[in-house]
């Protein structure tokens, strides 16, 4: 079985494979002129993928092809490069063009996982024993696209990376925003320090109070919740064991990516006709 279905993995492998540097077969700073050639990007990109969706060690997703140190090695250039936020940001141009995004409302929540090995995003969880965790902040659109995310450890308020999220979201799309916004928020957010950001970047307000019932008052943000669970699907951003921030990030705005192409092939098959369209709602 794939990590992915073709359906996923090819489109998101071809915007990949435009943004990766090109680097010679042989190292040509060899004193002898020669060396082992190098592994192809497709080969590690396969490798990445199962591990992001598996949750797998690199060790344990070895092949014969392509080592664990490998892996490492080009993961971390791929993030240094931030080839995770450049894919996500051309996927979200693709599904803006040919569905389109609904900028009109937004919404932002955050999700903690775990972090078993520590690392720079690793910290005392509160909902898991104090164990080792991490926290995600994304904001979405009104029907639950990813825009941003953010990564911070587990024992930090939603509240305080709002605005880095909604700079996140900017960011991505490349500071477009429609002249209305209305930003969707949980109880959590129910502060002045919230209202008076959400004023200072022009967006209207719509938190929820607390101290009154949740279902009363869900409004639009049960979005980002959705969001939050299709992410959590993916193994390594369940049950992180990366270290590096850059690292994570790669992991977040690819997986990212990979929701909205998700999105958009399921939303346009009503909408277009193509040769391999799919003809049912499970994608293959």
């Amino acid at each position: 079985m794939p990590a992915l279905p073709s359906s996923l993995f090819e489109p998101v492998w071809v915007q990949f494979a435009v943004l990766c540097p090109e680097q010679p077969e042989f190292n040509p700073g060899h004193p002898l002129g020669c060396h082992r050639r190098r592994v192809p990007d497709r080969v590690v990109f396969e490798h990445v993928i199962a591990a992001l969706v598996h949750g797998s060690g690199y060790e344990r997703i070895a092949s014969e092809g392509c080592s664990d140190r490998t892996i490492r090695r080009r993961l971390r250039s791929w993030a240094e490069a931030g080839l995770g936020e450049q894919v996500h940001e051309l996927a979200l141009d693709a599904y803006d063009r040919m569905i389109g995004l609904d900028l009109a409302d937004v919404s932002a929540d955050g999700a903690i996982t775990k972090a078993p090995c520590g690392g720079d995003r690793a910290g005392r969880s509160p909902v898991d024993r104090g164990k080792g965790g991490m926290k995600r902040s994304t904001g979405v659109d009104g029907y639950g696209i990813p825009l941003g995310i953010v990564g911070a450890t587990a024992n930090r308020h939603d509240s305080p990376l709002l605005r880095d999220t909604f700079e996140a979201c900017s960011t991505q799309l490349r500071h477009f925003w429609p002249e209305q916004v209305t930003a969707h928020l949980d109880r959590g957010y129910d502060s002045k320090r919230c209202r008076d950001l959400l004023d200072e970047i022009g967006f209207d307000a719509e938190i929820a109070c607390k101290g009154v019932p949740a279902p009363i008052q869900v409004g639009k943000r049960w979005v980002v919740e959705r969001t939050n669970s299709w992410v959590n699907g993916f193994g390594k951003i369940r049950r992180c064991t990366d270290r590096n921030a850059k690292i994570i990030d790669f992991y977040l705005y690819l997986t990212a990516a990979i929701v909205t192409i998700r999105q958009l092939i399921h939303r346009a098959r009503t909408l277009y006709r193509w040769d391999t369209r799919p003809t049912t709602r499970r994608l293959k």
